[in-house]
């Protein structure tokens, strides 16, 4: 599988690729950081309905390391298809891999986590990945943060009526 969500969603959330307990399952997000993250959207009042989560990676890399960047490359077609298919209004990019893959090489999550960016009626934002959470506690008050700006911009362009 290549996502899980809505495919009408408004918010496409875009992660690294999938774990150990995605690759036994086939559905991305469903160990303890994508736990995590539906405990925070839960938390947040976001509707099942409002998102789709996918990864930039659609198949696990040999000992879990970070992805190359040609392995990237490999699989951006497919994410660009699922972007199509889904016409998300908002980008959220989990980590760095996310991150880089789609905001730029440049962009770094610490650095850009917060702001947003505008592409062809698309805004992109990113945030921690909710794997770093359970590595550092101090970051998901930073996530919670972030998340709501996400609530917040849905909210906003569902008043101007673009979602």
């Amino acid at each position: 599988m290549l996502g899980r969500g809505d495919v009408c969603a408004p918010i496409l959330f875009v992660g690294e690729g999938p774990g150990a307990k995605e690759d036994e399952t086939g559905i991305p997000f469903v160990g303890q950081a994508g736990k995590l993250l539906d405990l925070a959207l839960e938390s947040l009042d976001f509707a099942p309905e409002d998102y789709y989560i996918a990864n930039v990676i659609k198949c696990r890399p040999p000992e879990n390391r970070t992805p190359l960047s040609d392995e990237i490359a490999a699989c951006m077609p497919y994410l660009r298809e699922q972007f199509r298919l889904i016409r998300p209004k908002i980008v959220v990019c989990l980590g760095s891999v996310a991150s880089t893959a789609l905001l730029g090489p440049d962009c770094k999550v610490s650095s850009v986590r917060g702001t947003w960016t505008e592409r062809k009626g698309t805004h992109f934002t990113a945030t921690y990945h909710p794997a770093a959470l359970l590595r550092d506690e101090k970051k998901k008050l930073v996530m919670w943060q972030d998340l709501k700006t996400v609530k917040n911009m849905l909210s906003q362009l569902r008043d101007d009526h673009k979602v």
